[in-house]
């Protein structure tokens, strides 16, 4: 195939337990999908449809890796999220088939340049500039079904400088994994290799440059960043 321009290299991330890579392709984010952060953010808390946005594969950043603070902002939060790795695609999925679309799961962090998402919520704009950045999707490796089993429940935190600062379950997710695949597959057209970002719990706050980061949840594993000074 004669390229007019030389593509960019598929973005990857490690499987654990093995030398294998996990490619990336789409990233899809649900909002709101902790009763406790949708009061936090002050909003109901009520089982509304779920929402989703998207974020490029180049906002990922590897386990160990470290994080540029972003340009336009000084508000940036974090907000740790289990992540669906899918190893098959499709539409219109039922929420009793979506667990056989799944590869694995993982730690995620949706970074947020909070201001800028505020300001785009103020004017009724997109939340683009808000939520899509270089390092915006830390990731930590994928945990195979095979190894970790589907996650319903488990404790998820993440600290900043060893202060937690986000605690809770999966379990309290409004919108349980299988049925927000299944929703997500009525809207878009899912493919294998595609990463969603479920929700996080209370707690959410700003980070500063220089901060170290860690994120777990049980049976899945463990992420750790650093944000260069």
């Amino acid at each position: 195939m004669d390229l007019v321009i030389t593509p960019q290299e598929q973005k990857v991330l490690s499987v654990t337990g093995t030398d294998s890579k996990f490619p990336v392709q789409q990233i899809y984010c649900v909002g709101r999908n902790y009763a406790d952060h949708a009061i936090e953010m002050g909003h109901d808390p009520n089982r509304e449809t779920p929402f989703f946005f998207m974020k490029p594969a180049y906002a990922i950043l590897d386990d160990e890796g470290e994080m540029q603070y972003p340009n336009e902002s000084e508000d940036v939060h974090h907000e740790v999220e289990l992540v669906i790795a899918l190893k098959t695609g499709g539409n219109n999925i039922p929420v009793t088939e979506a667990n056989d679309y799944i590869y694995g799961y993982a730690v995620g962090i949706d970074m947020t340049r909070r201001d800028l998402q505020a300001e785009a919520k103020d004017k009724s704009r997109p939340w683009e500039c808000g939520k899509t950045f270089l390092h915006a999707a830390p990731c930590s490796a994928i945990a195979p079904v095979s190894n970790s089993g589907h996650i319903d429940e488990g404790m998820i935190q993440l600290s900043v400088n060893d202060e937690v600062r986000q605690q809770g379950n999966v379990d309290q997710m409004i919108w349980k994994v299988a049925e927000v695949i299944s929703r997500l597959s009525i809207l878009f057209h899912l493919q294998p290799g595609d990463l969603i970002y479920t929700g996080t719990p209370a707690g959410v706050g700003p980070i500063q440059r220089g901060d170290t980061i860690r994120a777990v949840i049980e049976r899945v594993g463990e992420l750790n960043i650093s944000v260069a000074k």
